[in-house]
């Protein structure tokens, strides 16, 4: 029983000790280890289904294939009465508005549809159900640094990771659990001084191609938490 105990004992000095003295690199690797076990984020090819709900406004259902190798991204978003698509072929682009594949000029200043509208929902949902694998391509900035910081009454490892300047200006925290290394908020800032900015409370998990995915977003302001809305994920067929 002494031997049990001693051994338990040193374990838990060891746990805590890596918990301390972990760098910003290597809590990433372990992050991406736990979501994304076999690696196959880069080669990802799936079907996301993700309903988004907010205060006062009808669900918006999005049906989203992603296929990274051939660098294709299409989503069909249902709000209301009105559906729009976006195809990202590679360079190509191609809008689709209530099954109009060439809706008029009018229609699309009225509905904000166009070209530059697809590259940024691309690249909205690639980043965040790639997270944490997303913070290794070019251009992001790990801090080797790790504090710890209590959020919600729970104690996190925290990783912070910036941009150059020409991938982007805001500030990200990611928080870890401390035991298994599953990323469950995330808090951005586009001035820290001026608490603006969102964070992002991530619970249950759906795994889609082998990689562990959020299945629940909800949405927070940071000067008042107010609350902003849930993205909802599910396979799709």
């Amino acid at each position: 029983m002494k031997k049990l105990t001693t051994l338990l004992f040193a374990f838990f000095l060891t746990s805590i000790s890596l918990s301390q003295n972990i760098t910003g690199p290597e809590l990433l690797e372990k992050a991406i280890q736990f979501h994304d076990p076999k690696g196959v984020w880069e080669t990802f090819s799936g079907k996301l289904h993700v309903s988004m709900e907010t205060p006062n406004n009808p669900n918006r259902d999005s049906n989203i294939k992603i296929d990274l190798p051939n660098e294709f991204f299409y989503v069909k978003a249902k709000s209301g009465k009105n559906t729009t698509e976006y195809t990202v072929d590679k360079e190509k682009c191609l809008i689709t508005f209530n099954g109009d594949a060439t809706p008029a000029d009018s229609i699309k200043k009225k509905y904000r549809l166009s070209c530059k509208r697809a590259e940024l929902y691309k690249n909205y949902y690639t980043y965040l159900y790639g997270l944490p694998m997303k913070l290794k391509d070019p251009g992001t900035i790990i801090d080797t640094k790790v504090t710890k910081k209590k959020f919600k009454g729970k104690e996190y490892l925290v990783l912070k990771a910036t941009y150059k300047k020409e991938v982007g200006k805001d500030i990200w925290y990611f928080y870890f659990d401390p035991k298994t290394y599953a990323m469950e908020v995330y808090q951005f800032y586009h001035n820290e001084s001026k608490n603006d900015g969102e964070y992002i409370l991530l619970s249950e998990m759906e795994t889609i191609n082998d990689i562990k995915m959020p299945k629940k977003r909800a949405w927070y302001m940071n000067k008042d938490a107010k609350y902003l809305g849930t993205d909802i994920l599910k396979a799709a067929d």
